[in-house]
């Protein structure tokens, strides 16, 4: 299964819960389940493992002719939304 694919088979449920996510609770409503420690955890697992993406997806967009700063600063507001954009609508050139 190629890198498009699978991102779209994951993209597509991320975004109905983000979005059930976001009409039961709001934005507010995602932020406050980080106040536990799991929650914490959680959170800082998620920040070091898009960290390490971003480390990937930098190179690999210039290697391809993309900007990649625009999809830096979307994974900070997105989170995995983001990088999986940026793989459902990329060309497969350099694998």
């Amino acid at each position: 299964m190629n890198r498009r694919i699978l991102s779209i088979i994951l993209l597509l449920p991320l975004l109905a819960v983000t979005g059930w996510a976001l009409l039961n609770g709001g934005i507010m409503g995602i932020i406050n389940t980080h106040q536990t420690p799991g929650g914490a955890q959680v959170f800082l697992d998620l920040v070091i493992a898009l960290i390490m993406l971003l480390t990937f997806l930098v190179p690999h967009a210039r290697s391809n002719g993309r900007n990649p700063w625009p999809w830096v600063v979307m994974t900070l507001f997105l989170g995995s939304i983001a990088p999986l954009l940026y793989f459902a609508t990329g060309r497969e050139q350099s694998e």
